[in-house]
């Protein structure tokens, strides 16, 4: 069995898999509404409009899964980015592995975010499902809807790789 270690949820070492959501001093800011608000500015590209794709708003309710978690299976959505916002600034885990046909057990990287952070995985990045922690989490969805299967799955034997501790 191959342990999983979960590291905390950065820009740079998430990059290869998408964009980190987050409202930080690093982000782009533009006064407006008056200077009544900031406005953090471009956060992630979402990736939705490709073969005939359109843009899906969604909330999703994510129970939590307790430990040990089994990685049994990884998805991909190779027509389009697909984010995801805590909506009670909870932190949750992202396991993640590159674009490909393909992905093993031995390509996961796994992160924690700081409850504030959010994740927009890249077109085609491999993902497993939600995981959120300690109690139930709704999360903010953007999507792709429209034409055509975006969402591919492969699976693992169970037994094969695990997340532990966080």
């Amino acid at each position: 069995m191959n342990e999983l270690l979960v590291r905390p949820l950065n820009r740079e070492e998430f990059e290869p898999f998408g964009d980190v959501i987050e409202a930080d001093s690093t982000v782009e800011t533009i006064a407006i509404n008056d200077g009544y608000a900031i406005r953090y500015n471009d956060l992630a590209t979402v990736d939705v409009l490709g073969s005939g794709g359109r843009p899906l708003l969604n909330i999703f309710r994510s129970k939590p899964r307790p430990l040990p978690i089994a990685l049994h299976m990884m998805e991909r959505h190779p027509l389009g980015s697909q984010a995801f916002i805590s909506l009670q600034k909870k932190k949750f885990l992202v396991v993640v592995a590159p674009s490909g046909k393909s992905v093993e057990p031995a390509d996961l990287s796994a992160f924690i975010t700081n409850g504030v952070q959010g994740v927009n995985y890249a077109r085609g990045v491999w993902h497993f499902p939600l995981i959120s922690l300690d109690e139930e989490q709704d999360f903010l969805v953007i999507d792709r809807g429209g034409p055509e299967n975006n969402c591919d799955e492969i699976f693992f034997n169970e037994s094969e790789t695990r997340i532990l501790k966080y």
